[in-house]
């Protein structure tokens, strides 16, 4: 009798473009560390073998007190507890490391969607300028990255001695809002050579304003713009910008605030007007006169 061996054939289930390409879970259980893992994957072939259209990701390093999108919500007040936010929030005090720390999970969170090519943080007091086809076209088809870089020495206060893997002519300083792409993205989340100094910081040391400027700066100098997308009027001084209230929302200010009162700026080898695509800091009760002029400024459809 002629022996025959049993073939056992066995296929694995591999995961198609189709279940590939579905947005990640909202939730998830993964700890922080399995998180930034994850989300430091990165295709080694470049293109994509399927239709990809490219997403921009907005993220929101929120307070507790988002009145805009509550009202939106048809609520009185916005709470922690609310489904919006409800056993996602985590405590982050301003000035200290813990600010860093949460836009890297934000970064994270939004990575895990592989069409996400471009990254935005915003605040909840921040306003779009421009409708969502224009800041979609500027940001997809931007050859830059947006993060504020500039040499500022009275700023060398907050750089502290036992840094040592970076020296004070590397230090540098920058506001906090910024728009990045994948790549610049996926390298911060992975860094682990000049975040673990930031790290070391104990106290008011302000290090959102410091260690993505000085990232970028070794790292992506070529490619940034060296300036923010996000307006901000810093003119009244002190540690805080100037605040909006619903008196100064006028088709003037909003007009004002998209010519960036007069600017001029480059935008891939080109001179343009268009420098801002976002302001802050717009309080709740600016929300009416905002919906009653967008449509008039900004082209957003009623």
């Amino acid at each position: 009798m002629q022996y025959k061996p049993n073939i056992y054939s066995q296929t694995s289930h591999i995961v198609g473009f189709t279940d590939y390409l579905k947005p990640p879970k909202a939730f998830h259980d993964v700890n922080v560390e399995e998180l930034l893992w994850r989300a430091s994957m990165s295709p080694r072939i470049r293109g994509h073998p399927f239709h990809f259209v490219p997403k921009v990701a907005f993220m929101f390093l929120a307070t507790n007190q988002t009145s805009n999108v509550k009202k939106v919500d048809g609520n009185a007040r916005m709470h922690p507890e609310s489904p919006v936010f409800h056993e996602r929030s985590q405590e982050v005090e301003w000035g200290m490391v813990s600010l860093i720390e949460a836009v890297r999970r934000l970064l994270a969170n939004a990575l895990l969607d592989i069409l996400n090519q471009h990254f935005v943080l915003l605040s909840e007091t921040c306003i779009p300028l421009y409708n969502f086809s224009t800041v979609y076209s500027y940001l997809i088809n931007s050859t830059r990255t947006f993060v504020e870089v500039f040499d500022d020495p009275s700023s060398v206060r907050y750089y502290l001695s036992n840094y040592t893997r970076i020296t004070v002519d590397q230090w540098r300083k920058g506001w906090a809002w910024f728009a990045i792409d994948r790549e610049v993205a996926i390298e911060s989340i992975s860094d682990r050579q000049y975040f673990p100094e930031f790290l070391k910081c104990k106290g008011h040391c302000f290090p959102d304003e410091h260690y993505l400027p000085t990232f970028v700066h070794l790292k992506f100098a070529a490619r940034n713009a060296n300036r923010t997308l996000t307006w901000v009027d810093w003119s009244k001084g002190g540690p805080h910008p100037m605040e909006y209230r619903s008196p100064n929302v006028t088709a003037a200010l909003l007009s004002s605030l998209r010519s960036g009162y007069g600017r001029k700026c480059e935008y891939n080898g080109r001179s343009t007007d268009v420098c801002f695509l976002f302001a802050r800091k717009f309080m709740p009760d600016t929300l009416d006169n905002l919906l009653r002029l967008a449509p008039q400024i900004m082209y957003f459809s009623t």
